[in-house]
């Protein structure tokens, strides 16, 4: 049974408005984690980037000076781009240009859209036996509104002990990596009560969301209960096994010892194993049972896989940890890919990233343990792949679906499905996640 922080739900997509301010600013707070209220989310850009590129007279010829390589731009050149496109939109010289009469030569060429603000891109042009370059100038924007992962409301609040709302809800921006919280309403932390609030996050470019929630000031907090109830490995069989499907276990160090001849015999057909988790240190930590799990697993003739419980936030912690992965396992091969297991999304905003960088971290984790002959499959709930890992993301490589329910709705394509956490199997004493393989 992996860890798993006090439950999340996502709050809110991003929705879209005409965007007025960024809220209140009577109560300025900084980030963090817990609960579910619908959010509204708002905006300042008018139009985006997709719908200019269906008007081609909107943005004005741009009168840059040419660059000649061979010759002067002819005195009848028409050659206009867009005035602007959205931050990390996949574009080229040919998907930005909006008028033109001569013949393009770098059209594939990508546009640079990795920062908001001015850029300029040089067009390679022929025309009439000529060529020439010309320089276009366009802007990059961000018009997407940060989203609300984690919402806070009814959240427990320690009575008599300082009040900061970022201990009690989540959020994360597509581009900024630092939004800024406010809320509007009063809270008296001295005073046993509910008291309802109105919170907005605000992005660098003047997007925002505003979310409505309650916080109850407690003299304790209430647990937090899991519903672990689940199937035997035999109902499971019976339910969910067939052509095409296989099905498994992942297990930790909160499994126990683990008689994997047991767990073989019971049906078991794979097992996928903590290798290790790191939440703010520096470095990570090896799961107590992952050597003897890993090696009893594999004598008991089960194909393995292995995870790493991760809360990287930069490039170097997640390549440097990936080899460590690759480390544990030695000269160990695996049957089933590493799953990059990040969970951290109730208290997302302290780790400093926008939604775009942990996207591209995950990929550079996949790419280091691709570099040690390892395949990696992403794991992630049916929340947070439709709400905040990309398309393009989780194309790149397989998914594992965590949705603990009996059918699940996940629309998305993926290759494992995590369906419960509360199985029961021979060889276990206590509860662990089933898994379907699909083939």
């Amino acid at each position: 049974m992996r860890y798993r922080p006090p439950a999340v739900l996502l709050a809110a997509a991003v929705l879209t408005g005409t965007f007025t301010g960024c809220g209140s600013k009577e109560n300025d707070v900084v980030p963090v984690m817990n609960s579910n209220t619908e959010a509204t989310a708002t905006q300042t850009n008018d139009t985006t980037a997709a719908e200019s590129t269906d008007e081609t007279t909107s943005a004005p010829e741009t009168t840059a000076e040419a660059t000649t390589s061979a010759s002067e731009p002819p005195a009848d050149l028409v050659l206009t781009c867009l005035d602007s496109v959205e931050v990390y939109s996949d574009e080229t010289i040919y998907s930005i240009l909006t008028n033109k009469n001569v013949e393009i030569l770098n059209g594939e060429d990508k546009v640079d859209t990795a920062e908001t603000g001015a850029h300029t891109v040089t067009v390679k042009c022929s025309k009439d036996g000529a060529y020439f370059e010309k320089e276009l100038a366009y802007n990059v924007t961000d018009s997407e509104a940060p989203v609300v992962l984690n919402s806070g409301n009814g959240a427990a609040h320690i009575v008599g002990t300082p009040f900061d709302l970022s201990n009690y809800v989540g959020f994360a921006d597509n581009y900024d990596k630092a939004p800024t919280l406010t809320y509007s309403g009063d809270i008296d932390p001295d005073t046993l009560g509910s008291y309802p609030l109105t919170a907005t996050v605000c992005d660098s470019s003047g997007n925002s969301t505003s979310w409505d929630l309650t916080i109850n000031v407690a003299e304790t907090a209430p647990p937090v209960v899991y519903d672990e109830s689940g199937p035997t490995f035999d109902e499971f069989i019976s339910q969910y096994g067939g052509e095409g499907k296989r099905l498994g276990i992942d297990v930790s160090t909160w499994q126990g010892d683990i008689d994997f001849s047991a767990v073989k015999n019971a049906g078991c057909e794979f097992v996928m194993i903590r290798v290790g988790y790191c939440y703010d240190e520096e470095e990570p930590t090896l799961d107590d049972h992952f050597a003897v799990n890993l090696a009893n697993a594999k004598s008991a003739g089960l194909d393995v896989g292995i995870y790493y419980y991760s809360a990287d936030n930069t490039p170097d912690k997640v390549k440097r940890h990936a080899r460590w992965v690759a480390e544990q396992l030695g000269d160990t091969k695996l049957e089933l890919p590493v799953a990059f297991d990040w969970e951290e999304f109730s208290k997302f905003q302290q780790y400093g990233m926008s939604i775009h960088d942990l996207n591209e971290l995950y990929l550079q984790f996949a790419d280091e343990m691709k570099k040690s002959g390892y395949d990696t499959i992403l794991y992630s709930s049916k929340n947070f792949l439709n709400n905040f890992w990309t398309e393009s993301t989780k194309a790149a490589y397989p998914v594992w679906l965590a949705h603990f329910i009996d059918e699940t709705d996940y629309t998305g394509e993926y290759a494992m499905w995590q369906m419960s956490s509360g199985g029961t199997i021979d060889g276990i004493a206590g509860k662990v996640d089933l898994d379907i393989l699909y083939s």
